[in-house]
């Protein structure tokens, strides 16, 4: 666990600068998926940016709402850079209306844009297991296997370094794919969906701080699960269907 950065007299969250390098990463791999697939980077780049900031703005305005008493007395900690809390439900519903309206004013295909932003939202998935892993909220199960971290004093699963190379995984799956002719707009998105669900439907097991229905289900596997199979069922469904050509970025 590595909580914060003590630098002279400013101690700084490591979750919020694992998100700041995340963001730049993520940023880069939708301009390097926008050029790999022969598409203008300008418009996906600028609504990937978009979503990111509003989804951050909005995040933080969530958690703000949702712990008023504790910011009512010094409004000025809402924007003080140093003080963490984010609602993460709350930002990924902002950017995801950023990105509905960003791309529906720059008319881009919805297919297509998933596919450019694939590698960026695993990006940000792989940002939050490593934010999870550095400011120690979730952690594994115990363990006596040899690569297993030393956490609370027990050795346990680093089950956020197994989600992390997961991602990792992911995203090369999806330049190896993107080397080719793809099927039709969306095949890279559901493929690499289906194979990141997939991998934490598994994972999840090894998750001590997991999230349990009332009847002692995993409440990720079985979203994961639903995902995994509807991103199955749409990519057989679209194999069917005669696939649409492609614009001339010219």
């Amino acid at each position: 666990m590595l909580p914060a950065l003590n630098i002279g007299p400013f101690v700084f969250p490591t979750a919020g600068l694992t998100i700041i390098f995340g963001a730049y990463l993520a940023l880069s791999l939708v301009e390097r998926a926008a050029r790999r697939l022969r598409q203008p980077v300008e418009p996906y780049y600028g609504l990937a940016s978009t979503s990111l900031l509003v989804g951050i703005i909005g995040a933080r305005l969530a958690f703000v709402v949702l712990y008023w008493s504790a910011f009512q007395e010094n409004l000025l900690s809402i924007i003080w850079p140093l003080n963490t809390g984010y609602n993460m439900w709350g930002g990924l519903f902002f950017a995801a209306a950023a990105a509905f309206f960003y791309g529906r004013f720059r008319q881009l295909s919805p297919a297509r844009t998933l596919d450019i932003l694939a590698p960026g939202l695993l990006t940000g998935l792989m940002v939050m297991s490593l934010a999870d892993l550095l400011a120690g909220p979730g952690y594994g199960t115990l363990t006596t296997l040899p690569w297993g971290i030393n956490f609370f004093g027990v050795r346990r699963h680093p089950v956020q370094l197994y989600e992390i190379l997961l991602g990792i995984e992911a995203i090369v799956i999806w330049f190896q794919l993107a080397r080719r002719s793809t099927p039709h707009n969306g095949y890279l998105f559901l493929v690499v969906t289906a194979v990141y669900a997939s991998g934490r439907l598994f994972l999840d097991t090894f998750r001590a701080t997991a999230w349990f229905t009332t009847g002692g289900w995993h409440g990720l596997q079985i979203i994961t699960l639903l995902i995994a199979l509807t991103c199955l069922g749409l990519l057989a469904w679209r194999s069917q269907k005669p696939a649409p050509s492609l614009p001339d970025p010219n």
